[in-house]
């Protein structure tokens, strides 16, 4: 019997096509830089979701951390997740 490649010819391109265009965009990317004050203002963000106003009642700021550690066993390797997210909602009357 016959192996049908039209099928598998056809796949192929769909996976190469998305793994191309995947490796042009990561070649576009330019690296950041790494600013200490915003790293420093993560690191010493409480654990949980708060939102805050300031005076001026035209935005709404914003801050979400969670914050923990996997371990496969009882004294095996562990991983830590610590996920940090900062936002703010302007808006403002023109």
């Amino acid at each position: 019997m016959a192996l049908p490649l039209a099928p598998i010819a056809v796949m192929a391109m769909k996976y190469g096509a998305v793994a191309l265009a995947g490796y042009t965009l990561a070649r576009q990317i330019q690296p950041g830089r790494v600013d200490q004050r915003s790293e420093d203002a993560l690191d010493e963000l409480p654990e949980g979701v708060s939102t805050h106003s300031p005076r001026d009642r035209d935005q709404i700021n914003g801050s979400a951390r969670f914050r923990r550690v996997i371990r496969l066993g009882t004294a095996g390797p562990g991983i830590e997740i610590d996920a940090t997210a900062l936002g703010r909602l302007r808006m403002r009357r023109i």
